[in-house]
């Protein structure tokens, strides 16, 4: 190849092996396997190897006896039955011989002129009857400069033909159809209608329309028959000699530079469209990912609101308590500051045990218990919360667990259903380990805390409706002491009114201020609660959260590469494809 490499195909080729270069490393990163980077490497080397002409077929189709026929002799085995269980790499060699090359190959060297330039395979046959022979056949196919498919003329295009013809087509190679056993067909129109037929499945197949040949391997090899010059009758009958002219003429030098160097475009068009498509299915699957993040904030954010509004009714029912005893102590206070009771208004301590009976009652026990109610609402809710959430990413890990997305050696759905599944299990455990009697008891002492130092007061190891207690008894102690000064006060006809308005008015601001410290005490201990749960459910999916983010960034810098690269790809068969007619007219023949 060096011989005819001018300037412009130099760059071409400096070009391309840059392209497969930073393929590979980029197919690295998205934990190809190592066939696939292995195929890159190949090509690379295969730049500078003699032009490879691979032969394949099913295994009846005649590719040996043609393969026969185009060295001039009868040089490999034919047979009936599927004789070629290895591929034969043909090379040029004399004397002549052979050496085995791996489990798969088998080197055979020929005293061909024209194998000094172009290599020749001959593959098993594609058929399914023998599985490994269609494996070995398939896994050799990227490696070809030119694909020459023997199909049979008694049964052309088979369905298993059929298959691998298309499979061929993924990877971008030149075919030529070679129609074999022509002779068996003996009515001109006959094989007219089956050319026809071959010409129109092969445009279908691969997209373009390939160069054919009707030929018969069987009649050019008894033209040859060892013999220098073919039997000019036989020879005609098998029309062999247009395919010949074709590989051995029309073939040549520029031709097969130009083909060649189309060879590792082919191979990476085909390795870019399957990584695309496989980013492009991670994506999805991400967006999945990002639409289940989204739902979990969403429900975090009405979860919120719903324990806000919520809050507002379990908190008014405290406020009922103090209310109510406000009105009781308005009617309290309006029976007893009267002149009727001036005698029982001078024993204070009568009074202060009738205010504490009639008015403060069970309110510290009634607070108590609606704060306890509270306080299990919210833990109740805390636990609910965290069950939705499991649930939910439960669902989410077996929603797609159908779905091979990492089917070519990747461990990218491995790792991202693994994260679902660690983050579900932290949620499980939470759900598993939730003690709401401990829970209640250790939220309950913090609203005391909170409470405490709202307040101000000492509540020691007190409980919390004694604290309550406590709380209300300092609060409203001078209201009662006020009661001795209304007594002595009392003499006075005008003052005694004015002195159960004032008291009224001190009480009911007593209880405002009461009112006020319970709100803030429990609407600070509550808005710290439910930060801390909704902080606490965002750190259990953090890792999760964080491995769809970066996943994300990962998969959008591979697209753009895959994209750069599918660019340059299109640049160079651009440019190769406006070389090829200089070159074809400057290359020897």
């Amino acid at each position: 190849m060096q011989r005819i490499l001018n300037q412009e195909y130099d760059q071409l080729i400096r070009r391309e092996r840059a392209l497969l270069e930073n393929l590979r490393v980029l197919l690295a990163r998205i934990d190809a396997p190592d066939e696939d980077l292995d195929l890159l490497k190949r090509s690379l080397q295969q730049l500078e190897e003699l032009f490879l002409l691979v032969v394949v077929g099913e295994f009846n189709a005649g590719k040996t006896a043609f393969i026969n026929a185009l060295l001039g002799k009868r040089l490999l085995e034919e047979g009936v039955t599927p004789t070629t269980s290895r591929i034969h790499l043909l090379r040029y060699g004399d004397p002549p011989g052979q050496e085995p090359s791996g489990d798969d190959y088998l080197i055979v060297h020929v005293p061909v002129e024209w194998l000094r330039e172009i290599n020749v395979v001959d593959t098993p046959g594609t058929n399914a009857v023998i599985q490994r022979h269609q494996q070995i056949t398939e896994h050799f196919i990227p490696r070809s400069d030119l694909v020459l498919f023997v199909t049979s003329a008694d049964r052309p295009f088979s369905e298993s033909e059929r298959l691998f013809l298309e499979r061929i087509r993924q990877w971008g190679k030149k075919v030529v159809i070679v129609v074999n056993k022509i002779d068996l067909i003996e009515e001109p129109a006959d094989r007219e209608q089956i050319l026809a037929f071959v010409r129109e499945n092969a445009r279908e197949l691969l997209g373009t329309e390939p160069e054919i040949f009707a030929v018969s391997a069987r009649l050019a090899l008894q033209a040859r028959n060892g013999a220098d010059a073919p039997d000019p009758r036989l020879w005609q009958a098998s029309q062999f000699g247009p395919l010949e002219e074709y590989i051995l003429r029309r073939l040549d030098a520029g031709e097969r530079l130009r083909l060649k160097l189309e060879n590792p475009i082919g191979v990476a068009a085909h390795l870019i469209d399957r990584y695309s498509e496989l980013v492009r299915r991670r994506q999805e699957l991400l967006r999945g990912d990002f639409e289940t993040l989204d739902v979990i904030e969403e429900q975090l954010a009405a979860y919120q609101e719903d324990m806000r509004r919520d809050f507002k009714y379990q908190s008014s029912r405290v406020d009922n308590v103090l209310y109510a005893m406000a009105e009781r102590g308005d009617r309290f206070f309006d029976e007893t500051l009267r002149l009727g009771r001036i005698l029982d208004l001078v024993n204070a301590e009568k009074v202060r045990g009738e205010f504490e009976r009639q008015v403060v009652g069970d309110t510290s026990r009634e607070i108590e218990r609606h704060v306890n109610e509270l306080i299990d609402w919210l833990v109740d809710r805390d636990y609910r919360q965290w069950r939705d959430i499991m649930e939910y990413l439960n669902r989410r890990a077996t929603q797609h667990a159908d779905r091979i997305v990492g089917q070519m050696g990747s461990d990218f759905e491995f790792n991202r259903q693994a994260m679902i599944a660690s983050v579900g299990r932290a949620a499980q455990q939470v759900v598993e380990g939730y003690d709401r009697e401990a829970e209640s008891l250790k939220l309950a002492q913090e609203v005391q805390r909170a409470i405490i130092q709202t307040a101000a007061v000492e509540a020691g190891a007190l409980g919390l409706g004694a604290l309550l207690v406590a709380l209300l008894q300092t609060t409203l102690l001078d209201i009662t002491g006020i009661l001795g000064a209304s007594a002595v006060a009392a003499l006075g006809l005008y003052v005694l009114p004015y002195r159960r308005s004032k008291v009224k008015a001190a009480l009911r601001e007593r209880i405002n201020e009461l009112r006020a410290q319970l709100n803030a005490a429990l609407t600070r201990q509550f808005e710290d609660e439910l930060g801390r749960s909704v902080q606490r459910i965002r750190e259990a999916i953090a890792p999760y959260t964080r491995f769809v983010r970066v996943e994300r960034e990962k998969l959008e810098r591979l697209e753009r590469d895959l994209q750069a690269a599918r660019q340059e790809l299109a640049e160079i068969r651009r440019l190769l494809q406006a070389a090829a007619p200089a070159s074809a007219s400057s290359a020897p023949r």
